[in-house]
This record gives structure tokens, C-alpha cells and sequence, in this order.
């Protein structure tokens, strides 16, 4: 699949996912304002009926007030109701003409309006009694805190609340005249009030706080979380796919790249050894010592590339299973150095260079392979010299040093074509090689510095590279030291 495609899947993917988590949050909100507005108005209307409720209570305290004073009015009114029907009975009675009906319809009309105005007479005296004396009584007896916590809690049931609820009554002007409950709200928009008694000139307000309303609005909407995060997780999987796909890859690419350089590196062998095989074979060669001793010497050398090459991919095939065969001793770093050095400056002259040794760690003690760390020490200086420039003699710089009690650091530099930022991060994967522009004659697989890489890290230790193109590179190894100055002093 192409990287364009790919990326296209990727971008289509990703603006599906975010629009379907933006719908979900955004539907999440709308459900949780929509049951916050429900509760509110649930909550003002049962606040309402409590008011209501208190109003009718404090009517009926001023009608029981007043009942005995009524019932004397009530006995007269029946007494002189009685004395009328008395007198209507013995006058005499007219049988010729309905005199007689309709005197006792108007009676009749006579009684009813009495009573009319009877009831409005005490309706008016129970409003002014209200009026007159209903400011005059304490809000303890208005509002009783018994009564209007019983009346708050029917009226928000009725309503379809069920929460744990505190409250107080405050004055006009906010003073709190009690508290029932821990009253602790944490925001003005978390009481809810209503004014109580609005028809007198000094009314009061019910305040009543929710703590659990959060929860309540919560539990409402908490079934829509599992839809958001099952997106979410589904997300996360395919951004992680797309990232294993784009791995896979760059992987298939590198494999790509490795074949077709170890075709190159196999077949320049291969050819040699087969065209000194072939000129072996001409009776005029074999007659000349000379010829047959620089045929061995081609056959033996091609033989050992060949094989060295071979050894490279053995090396890193071995990460993939249970890891390099290390055998870890301790080991003087200055005098390995010392020996590669002399070893690999043959090679360094050949193309007219040479290498600057250094050896300033006085504890170059450490706890390594040998054999494999002497190899990591031959690569490295080996990248020097492929990657030479061609306008300046290679020089090496190799150099040891203690930066702290319990660490060594060895540099090696050079002054070849150098590395570029964007490539030096990636110089020790595996089949990675560095772009080298016109540059055709330098061949490999792209394992020595993976296997650098992956044997330092072996070895508990660290391995970077600071490059500047067209200045040359240093690599730094850092290794733990096997004996620390301290231990040396003790």
C-alpha cells in the first residue's frame, strides 16, 4: 500500500473519530443542561407550592383564632332566623291567593342573604386580622422549621425529588433567621429560593440547597460515558495500527534496501573468487609462482569479506532470539584501545592519514566481552575511514576519559563527510544507512552501527553521535566502570 494511501485512510479516520467524539460530547452537554433545567424548574415549582402551603396554614391559624368570637355572631343570627319563622307561622293564612308562597320565598331570600353577608363579614375580618396582626408574628410561628421541612419534602417528592436537601429562611435582605441541615453551597447558583408571604411588607425567603444535585444530574447522563470511551479506545487502536503499518513499512523498505546491498556486497566476492578460480585453471597461470601466490592472495582475502559479511548478519540475527553470546570479563579499556589503534592506523595511513590517541582515564577498568567490545571498537573506526572526504587526509582522534567516579568515555572522531541532523537519531536501527549523495563507492547492509548499538547497550552502557556535514563525526561510549575510584581508595 502507498504512502499516500495510507495517509488519506489516516486522515479520513481520524476526522470520522473526532466528529463522532465531538457528537457524543456535544450530546453529552445538551443531556445535562436539559436535566439540570428539568430539575430547576422541578425544584421552583415544589419551593412554590411551599409558600402556598405556609399562606394556607397561617389562614387557618387566624379563622381558628377567631372562632369563638363567630360562633356568637352564629347563635344570634340563628336566634332572630327562628324568632322571624315564628311570627311567618302564626299569621293567618289566605287560602284564596299565594300571598302566603311568596312571603316565605322572600324570607327564604331574607335568610340567604344574611348568611351572604355573614361570610363575607368574616372573610373581610379574617384578611384583616392577616393583615393587621400576620406581620406582627414571629417567623418561627409563620414558619415553623418541623413544618415547612415536612411540607419542603412532600412537595419536592410530588415533584419527583428524592435528594438530600438542607435549608434556611432569611430576611429580605439575605439575614438568615435559621438553618436547618449543613447549608454549604459552593456557588449562588446552587440555592434555590422563594419568596414567602409576598402579599406582606415584610416577607421572608426560603433558600434550599441540593449537595448531591452533581451526582443526580451525573447518574442521568452516566450511561453515555461508556459510548465515549469505548470511541476513544477504538481511536487509540487505529491511531496504534497506523503507526504499526507505517513501522511495517519503513521496516519492508529497509529489508528492501538490505537484500539489494547484500546482492551488491555477495556478488563483487563471488565474482572475484570465481574469475581466480578460472584463471587457476589456465595451465600458462599455474606454471608462475608468482601469479599462483596473488590468486591465493585474491582468493583468501575475497574468502575473508565474504565471510566478515556473513559474520555481520549472523551478529544481528542473534538479537532476534535469545541475544548475543556475551561472556563478560574485566578488562583494561586504555590498553584495548591501545592494541585496535595500533591494529587499524595500517589502514588509516594507507589513504595517507593517521590517528591521534589519547588516553587520559586513569580508571579505564570495565565489565565487558572483549571480543565483541574489540568489534565495536573496529566498526566505528572503520565508518571513519569509508566515510573519509576526499579534499582532506582522514584523521582519527581516539580518546578516553573518567567524567565522573563511576562512568568511562571513550571518543572517536573524524574529519569525513559528516552526518545530518535528521539522520542522527536513526543511524544505530537496523539496514539503516545514511544518504551519501554521489557517493557509490561505500557498500554494506546497514548493520554495523545497530550492532554497535545493541552490543554498548548489552554492555549497560550508551552510545550517540555528534555530527556537522562536512566536518566530521564523534562517536561517544559511555560505560559503567567495573572498579570506581572509591572502591580504589578503600
Amino acid at each position: 500500500m502507498k504512502k499516500s494511501t495510507i495517509w488519506l485512510l489516516t486522515i479520513v479516520m481520524a476526522i470520522t473519530f473526532g466528529g463522532l467524539i465531538y457528537i457524543q460530547i456535544l450530546y453529552m452537554d445538551k443531556m445535562t443542561r436539559m436535566r439540570s433545567e428539568q430539575f430547576e424548574e422541578n425544584a421552583h415549582r415544589a419551593l412554590y407550592g411551599v409558600s402556598e402551603e405556609l399562606e394556607r396554614m397561617e389562614t387557618l391559624h387566624f379563622l381558628e383564632q377567631d372562632i369563638e368570637e363567630m360562633k356568637d355572631i352564629e347563635a344570634a343570627f340563628y336566634s332572630t332566623a327562628a324568632d322571624t319563622s315564628a311570627h311567618a307561622s302564626a299569621a293567618p293564612v289566605i287560602s284564596n291567593s299565594g300571598g302566603g308562597l311568596g312571603h316565605r320565598y322572600r324570607l327564604m331570600q331574607q335568610t340567604i342573604r344574611r348568611q351572604y353577608l355573614y361570610q363575607r363579614e368574616l372573610i373581610n375580618e379574617v384578611i384583616l386580622t392577616i393583615l393587621r396582626e400576620g406581620e406582627q408574628r414571629p417567623v418561627m410561628e409563620r414558619a415553623d422549621s418541623t413544618d415547612v421541612r415536612r411540607i419542603l419534602k412532600d412537595n419536592l417528592a410530588e415533584q419527583g425529588i428524592t435528594l438530600p436537601f438542607s435549608f434556611r429562611i432569611t430576611s429580605s435582605a439575605g439575614v438568615p433567621f435559621y438553618t436547618s441541615g449543613d447549608f454549604a453551597p459552593l456557588a449562588e447558583r446552587d440555592i434555590y429560593r422563594q419568596v414567602l408571604f409576598p402579599g406582606s411588607r415584610t416577607n421572608f425567603n426560603l433558600e434550599v440547597f441540593f449537595p448531591t444535585k452533581g451526582d443526580y444530574i451525573y447518574h442521568s447522563v452516566r450511561w453515555l460515558i461508556p459510548t465515549l470511551a469505548f470511541s476513544l479506545i477504538l481511536l487509540l487502536v487505529f491511531l496504534y495500527t497506523i503507526i504499526i503499518a507505517f513501522r511495517q513499512k519503513r521496516l519492508s523498505e529497509m529489508k528492501t534496501d538490505f537484500i539489494n546491498n547484500m546482492t551488491h556486497e555477495y556478488k563483487t566476492p563471488i565474482s572475484t573468487i570465481s574469475l581466480a578460480g578460472q584463471m587457476l585453471a589456465d595451465t600458462s597461470v599455474t606454471k608462475s609462482p608468482a601469479m599462483l601466490a596473488h590468486l591465493a592472495g585474491i582468493i583468501t582475502d575475497e574468502s575473508k569479506r565474504l565471510r566478515f559479511q556473513v559474520e555481520k548478519v549472523l551478529q544481528m540475527s542473534m538479537f532476534d532470539g535469545q541475544g548475543p553470546n556475551i561472556k563478560f570479563t574485566e578488562i583494561d579499556a586504555n590498553a584495548v584501545v591501545a592494541q585496535v589503534v595500533n591494529t587499524f592506523k595500517i589502514k588509516v595511513e594507507k589513504f595517507g592519514g593517521h590517528i591521534d590517541m589519547d588516553l587520559e582515564a586513569l580508571n579505564a577498568l570495565i565489565y565487558v566481552d572483549e571480543m565483541h567490545f574489540t568489534n565495536v571498537l573496529f566498526n566505528l573506526m572503520d565508518n571513519a575511514v569509508k566515510y573519509r572526504r576526499d579534499d582532506v587526509d582522514p584523521i582519527l582522534k581516539v580518546r578516553t576519559l573518567n567524567p565522573g567516579n563511576s562512568k568511562l568515555e571513550i571518543r572517536i572522531s573524524d574529519n569525513g563527510i559528516g552526518i545530518k541532523k535528521e539522520h542522527l537519531k536513526r543511524i544505530f536501527d537496523r539496514f539503516y544507512r545514511v544518504p551519501t549523495g554521489n557517493r557509490h563507492d561505500v557498500k554494506g547492509f546497514g548493520l554495523g552501527l545497530a550492532y554497535v548499538g545493541k552490543l554498548i547497550e548489552a554492555f549497560h552502557g550508551s552510545v550517540k553521535a555528534e555530527s556537522e556535514p562536512g566536518v566530521g563525526t564523534t562517536f561517544i561510549i559511555t560505560l559503567p566502570l567495573a572498579v570506581t575510584d572509591t572502591d580504589n581508595n578503600n
